[in-house]
């Protein structure tokens, strides 16, 4: 659209075509065709693709390089929290092929529950709870869900993304093979799983990781030096016996470790005040093998 001026001289008026103006937005406004421009798809595909490049670590170095301009450190600083730097777990789960295996609920619980906790890990570790369980034959290997170097070379988040999402179709069916774990002997040895998931854990180890645990079993241990349902779980006597535990090293190491625990005395056959007794032995004896965190659902 054009607006017309008439402008006189000394050989008459002639007329002058002029472009109209581009609309002023007011101060502190949205310019509108700025805005217009922003919406159209090659505009938001541009974007996209500017973001993607910024989170490739060539380019992040590119922008370190220049730290000497404190608007390129700030640059910096908020592109790598862009890119996501939460670090993935080291990671360990134990089914109770016991008693415990027997409702539909436990293996709903595996089913239900696992695929989104392995989500946060980077490497997964399995035991059995078995009669035996430290020196069972019933054993699942472990799952790297990161990729690998040779994988992602680049380190291209879709890539790695893919892998991840591969590997984690991996986890659910080898922990619910260990519900069909022999008997492997009389009774739950939960300390067994304990101890043999933590020296796998242990040989993984990361100081910059987090570390987890996930138990599917009701730890009714009654095998060894810990029988559940003939512990007196008076608090003088449930801190003598995790001492005997302790100086007898058949707590497993758990130091830093976060455990949750499904299916905790599920059963629940003891009497209703035994009940918050057992929850205060166990939570007391993961808190003596150095987890940070216990949670007994």
């Amino acid at each position: 659209m054009r607006a017309e001026e008439r402008d006189g001289d000394d050989d008459g008026a002639r007329e002058r075509r002029i472009p109209a103006r581009r609309p002023v937005a007011a101060r502190g406004a949205p310019d509108p065709v700025a805005a217009s421009e922003a919406r159209r798809p090659e505009a938001v595909a541009r974007e996209a693709g500017a973001a993607s490049e910024a989170c490739r670590p060539e380019a992040v170095a590119r922008a370190r390089g220049v730290g000497a301009v404190l608007g390129v450190i700030l640059l910096v600083a908020a592109t790598v929290a862009a890119c996501g730097t939460e670090a993935k777990a080291v990671c360990g789960v134990i089914v109770d092929s016991t008693s415990y295996a027997d409702p539909a609920t436990s293996r709903n619980d595996v089913t239900s529950k696992l695929p989104a906790f392995a989500q946060g890990c980077d490497w997964i570790g399995f035991a059995a709870v078995t009669g035996s369980s430290e020196s069972s034959t019933c054993r699942q290997d472990p799952v790297s869900i990161a990729a690998t170097q040779a994988e992602n070379p680049n380190d291209n988040p879709v890539v790695e993304d893919r892998v991840r999402a591969h590997r984690i179709t991996e986890v659910v069916p080898r922990a619910v093979k260990l519900f069909d774990c022999p008997a492997e002997g009389e009774g739950s040895d939960v300390l067994g799983a304990l101890r043999y998931v933590a020296k796998q854990l242990g040989a993984q180890r990361q100081p910059d990781k987090p570390h987890r645990l996930i138990v599917f079993s009701d730890l009714i241990n009654n095998r060894g030096d810990l029988n559940i349902n003939k512990l007196d779980p008076s608090e003088g006597a449930r801190k003598q016996k995790i001492k005997e535990l302790r100086d007898a090293r058949l707590l497993p190491d758990l130091t830093g470790y976060s455990v949750v625990v499904h299916g905790f005395l599920r059963e629940k056959t003891s009497s209703p005040d035994r009940f918050p007794l057992l929850e205060g032995f166990w939570r007391e004896a993961f808190e003596a093998s150095g987890a940070s965190t216990v949670d007994l659902l």
